[in-house]
């Protein structure tokens, strides 16, 4: 749940911050006074789209943070990539003037996509244009699937329908190209081949690089050796006999001054490790050999690698990758031609993309009859007696989507045939049936908030009155946010907010209030009765808040 939304330097917003508490909350305010601000900045944080157009006039950047209840099915997610830091959760999003943004999850960098994926489990936002989409069979398609919880279902025909269009273009590439198909076999072939004669291991250029250099420098390496050894232990005042007499003077030094007992740990320390070097010294003169045969055989082998690197262009440790990647590609190919396989393989996935679109048809069908009847309820109590709502589901073109066509016919009233939704309704009916689709789907969601922008746009009077009972009903299963411009509706609210602007100095300001219950008197009474505000204007307010407040819906 939304607890608190901050706001600063935002379009006319200079400072805003508000509280908020569950069930319906209502925001009020004269046309332009900047009531869908509040949800575009709330849109911001969630991970929306931003420009520098969104900056207050003269401000550096604007700041939005939005306060939430963790829901408990977020915890995991967030504790998953370090962002869990206690019982609240703060989304942030700052703009810059030159429109670039950064996001933060409860303080730390986040990446708009996982404030996008945030958002998608927290707020439902329907925007006072959603009648408008209703027009197109995509929009149609995606809301009766969002009511339905078809997401696996969709995923799954996604999925399905790649793997079968990626097979069915391989089929095709093999049917036209048999001839071109066989020549890149041939050359890849060829390339594995020689590849595999020459057989470089992984790291095997690394080694062979220090044993070369080893066996072309062995006499200069065994004559250093052993100038260092003369020079470390020889038999004439070498640097071991040197410790041996400073460490036996310091033993007859510390009879008389035990203060010196530390320097002749030091010596003694500095004399055993001198012998470990000496001993590791002469171990290593004892391994390296003078092998001009060996030298012979690493120059050689070299000099292939060389060689093959140069024909394929690229650097000798590469050569093994590039082995790996043209034998891969020569079994791709090789399958690829051979294409008795290849429409076996082709036809099998065309039958499990069928299987998926039919789970998906069936369940889309299932819940077509169910919201068609919930939707042809509701539109009783909006002014539509005896009109209809059918989602008809019916066999469409194969795509990533499913195999349906997806179009919602409706009956304006009684003794009417259904036709398609955008051809019959009118502005004001198709806003009562996108307000009721959206108040039905909302029933069923799972995110915690619903804000509703204005989609009370059309109506009026007693249907007004139904449209707050039915958004108060839905603010007792969930937080419900709505701006709206009808008295009915503000009635209805738990709480309200005034939202108004002022000019000062030539400079327009939006403010945002929460009204007291003698406040809501007057807003509901401007909202009912305009400029001048009357006594019996305010008596009507009254009424209306005190009357709906006593019905059970409302």
């Amino acid at each position: 749940m939304l607890r608190i939304l901050h706001i600063r330097d935002f379009v006319i917003v200079e400072q805003a911050e508000i509280h908020f508490g569950s069930g319906f909350t209502v925001f009020s305010g004269e046309t332009g006074a900047g009531k869908s601000i509040l949800i575009d900045a709330l849109a911001l944080a969630l991970g929306g789209r931003a420009d520098a157009g969104v900056l207050r006039e003269g401000a550096t950047h604007a700041d939005i943070t939005a306060l939430f209840e963790i829901p408990d099915g977020l915890r995991g997610w967030l504790a998953e990539r370090d962002l869990d830091t206690g019982d609240e959760l703060a989304l942030r999003r700052v703009i810059d003037a030159q429109g670039r943004s950064r996001g933060y999850i409860n303080g730390m960098p986040a990446t708009l996509t996982q404030l996008r994926e945030l958002g998608d489990n927290l707020v439902d936002i329907h925007g006072q244009h959603a009648h408008q989409s209703l027009m197109r069979p995509d929009a149609q398609r995606e809301l009766l699937d969002a009511h339905g919880g078809h997401a696996p279902l969709r995923q799954a025909v996604a999925q399905a329908w790649k793997d079968w269009r990626a097979l069915a273009r391989q089929l095709d590439l093999a049917e036209k190209d048999a001839a071109g198909l066989a020549a890149e076999r041939e050359r890849l072939q060829w390339q594995a081949e020689d590849l595999d004669r020459l057989a470089l291991q992984p790291d095997e250029w690394d080694a062979l690089q220090t044993e070369q250099s080893r066996l072309a420098h062995a006499q200069s390496l065994l004559d250093d050796a052993g100038q260092i050894l003369e020079a470390l232990d020889g038999e004439n005042d070498s640097a071991l006999q040197r410790l041996n007499s400073a460490q036996h003077r310091l033993q007859h030094m510390l009879r008389h001054d035990a203060g010196l007992h530390g320097i002749a740990d030091e010596i003694e320390s500095a004399r055993i490790a001198m012998a470990e070097a000496i001993s590791d010294l002469n171990n290593y003169v004892s391994r390296v050999e003078l092998d001009p045969q060996r030298l012979a055989e690493v120059d050689t082998r070299m000099s292939a690698i060389f060689d093959t690197a140069r024909k394929y262009k690229t650097d000798p440790e590469a050569l093994p990758a590039l082995r790996e990647t043209v034998h891969t590609q020569l079994t791709d190919l090789q399958a690829a031609a051979d294409i008795d396989t290849l429409r076996t393989r082709a036809e099998a996935a065309a039958a499990q993309y069928d299987t998926a679109a039919r789970q998906l048809s069936g369940a889309r069908a299932k819940v077509a009859k169910n919201l068609g009847k919930q939707v042809t309820q509701a539109m009783q109590t909006l002014a539509m007696q005896g009109g209809r709502f059918e989602p008809v589901v019916s066999p469409g073109t194969p795509s990533a989507q499913g195999s349906d066509h997806v179009e919602f016919l409706v009956a304006g009233h009684a003794g009417t045939s259904a036709r398609p939704l955008g051809k019959v309704a009118s502005g004001g009916e198709l806003s009562r049936i996108s307000l009721a689709l959206s108040v039905i789907a909302s029933r069923a969601a799972r995110v915690p908030t619903l804000i509703f922008d204005e989609v009370d746009s059309g109506v009026g009077g007693a249907v007004a009155e139904v449209v707050g009972q039915l958004l108060k009903e839905l603010g007792e299963r969930h937080q419900v946010l709505c701006v709206t411009h009808l008295p009915q509706v503000a009635a209805c609210g738990n709480a309200q907010y005034r939202v108004s602007k002022k000019e000062t100095r030539g400079t327009t300001r939006s403010q945002i209030a929460e009204l007291a219950p003698d406040q809501r008197v007057e807003e509901i009474a401007r909202m009912l009765g305009g400029i001048k505000i009357t006594a019996t204007t305010r008596d009507h307010a009254r009424e209306m808040l005190g009357g709906l407040a006593s019905q059970p819906s409302c």
